[in-house]
């Protein structure tokens, strides 16, 4: 791995150009990945559940993603490991987003990691659930999408009133005050609950 020291030119993380292109993807090419995936999914859903079960189980997924969303940014992003193989993994997945925490690029999940994860879960949601599993994986993929998309609204829009500017100063407090801590980007009550939250500055 290396990077270019130049200010404002994006990190390279492998000197494969191909590799490189899998660790980026523009708001446009996400927006087009996730909407038919989305799409392909309630249609997979519709009519394994009754309309009471369906609303359970897609709020269920979307609990099921906040805590995913929190352990995995707490335990696997933030990894704390000797070992030099992984410590390379935990940079290319999120070390390089807080040396360039701007890059509007790097601000998302590239389909390289969230796709294959996202296969993964809703196979398991489908095991254990049955076909109706589909709506809880709805729920946590619709988590997911709206996680990502708040990341880069923190990270590239000014997001000055009301709750958005208050998920923006949590996460920046993360980037900026102390890395162990503010790890919840939409259910921000986690760092509340797992007492990981960052005081605000005089507090």
């Amino acid at each position: 791995m290396k990077y270019d020291a130049v200010p404002r030119q994006r990190m390279r993380l492998f000197e494969s150009d191909l590799l490189e292109r899998t660790t980026t993807i523009s708001p446009r090419a996400f927006i087009s990945i996730w909407l038919p995936i989305l799409s392909a999914t309630l249609w997979f859903a519709w009519g394994k559940a009754s309309v009471l079960e369906a609303l359970g189980l897609l709020l269920t997924g979307l609990l099921g993603w906040t805590l995913f969303e929190y352990g995995m940014h707490r335990f696997l992003f933030h990894w704390k490991t000797q070992s030099p193989v992984f410590r390379s993994v935990v940079f290319v997945t999120h070390g390089n987003h807080h040396v360039d925490p701007n890059d509007p690029h790097r601000n998302m999940m590239p389909p390289i990691i969230s796709v294959p994860v996202s296969a993964a879960v809703w196979a398991v949601l489908r095991l254990a659930i049955g076909p109706a599993g589909t709506f809880a994986f709805l729920g946590f993929a619709i988590g997911y999408v709206l996680y990502d998309i708040a990341h880069y609204a923190c990270h590239q829009l000014p997001m000055r009133r009301g709750v958005l500017r208050h998920l923006r100063r949590h996460h920046i407090r993360h980037h900026h005050a102390r890395v162990e801590g503010n790890y919840a980007i939409t259910a921000i009550m986690w760092d509340w609950v797992f007492r990981t939250r960052i005081p605000a500055k005089g507090r």
